[in-house]
């Protein structure tokens, strides 16, 4: 792992939706934190129960610009992840996934250290191939209004990959598929959020095209640990490496089942498709299985339950965000 400065681990976009949840896991195993977010799309409110924390400390920062820390690993979760937030400054979401990783990449190359990206199912854009495995090159429109992150998230994949080769960095890219769980943003345009949003204000689901797409859920716990073994492996696992649960849905089918936790009586509307938007979402985790050990262990129900208290949990003016 090259040097050592006291166990500290660098979580970039450390105040999002995953990275919160990741901090909190490695400041419960013992790590020092140091959380670096710009607050684009992360919030204060995600690592609020962290910053008393002794061995939590937080950094405002944008990752386009270089940056000089001290740590032992890293772990790249920075850029805008759901529709709404990366299609608001696409220019932005680009740069920040390939200017950003090629600055993260630079730092681990100084200090010796391993450096994982969180990559993104988007890289297989609208798939030929079901499910989707590693080797799958992609089927992604490069100039569509997905582009932005699909294309950014696969140039980052590149850059980890040539810096292993070139320059020997320990290199590790995880492809995270569909991740839902508490400290989703209420408004990102995630089928989950948006579900259970609607439902508890009594509005209607808003169900894009006619709702056979389909979508793998994975509940963020089973999502940080799967990132957690593939950076402390004992064996370095290069990846790429699929992140997510086999357990295939159709958006409807995800719809019933909000509607039938929350209780909720609100009517189902249908609404355009997006542009580019998949029709079919599901990971092949085999490799995951073998190199890891790992596979989702939260049921479709139990996390939904959980991310629905969560949304019960927040003021009606955060929902409103």
């Amino acid at each position: 792992m090259g040097r050592l400065f006291d166990n500290r681990v660098l979580v970039t976009g450390g105040a999002g939706f995953i990275g919160s949840h990741l901090c909190t896991q490695l400041v419960n195993r013992g790590f020092d934190v140091l959380c670096v977010d710009n607050f684009l799309t992360g919030s204060k409110r995600n690592i609020a129960h962290l910053q008393r924390h002794p061995r939590f400390e937080l950094m405002r920062h944008d990752i386009t610009e270089p940056l000089a820390v001290e740590c032992d690993m890293i772990f790249n979760l920075a850029c805008p992840a759901s529709p709404a937030n990366y299609q608001a400054d696409p220019v932005r979401t680009t740069c920040t996934s390939v200017v950003g990783a090629l600055n993260l990449l630079q730092l681990a190359r100084r200090l010796k250290v391993p450096i994982l990206q969180a990559s993104t199912s988007e890289v297989y854009g609208d798939p030929q191939q079901h499910p989707q495995r590693e080797g799958y090159w992609g089927h992604v429109n490069p100039i569509g209004p997905r582009a932005c992150y699909d294309e950014g998230k696969r140039c980052a994949e590149t850059l980890f990959v040539d810096f292993r080769r070139q320059h020997g960095v320990d290199t590790r890219i995880a492809r995270i598929f569909n991740t839902y769980g508490p400290r989703m943003q209420p408004l990102d345009g995630r089928v989950v959020s948006t579900f259970i949003v609607q439902a508890l204000a009594g509005e209607p689901l808003t169900v894009q095209g006619d709702g056979m797409q389909t979508r793998s859920l994975c509940y963020v716990d089973d999502t940080v640990e799967a990132l957690l073994r593939m950076m402390l492996s004992p064996r370095p696992v290069p990846g790429p490496v699929n992140i997510g649960n086999p357990h295939e849905l159709r958006v409807l089918d995800i719809a019933e089942q909000v509607l039938a936790l929350t209780g909720s009586a609100s009517p189902l509307q249908r609404v355009p498709p997006a542009v580019d938007d998949p029709r079919q979402r599901c990971p092949d985790i085999t490799l995951a299985g073998e190199l890891l050990g790992w596979r989702p262990q939260v049921s479709l129900a139990d996390g939904l339950m959980r991310t629905i208290g969560y949304f019960q949990r927040l003021k009606p003016a955060v929902l409103a965000e």
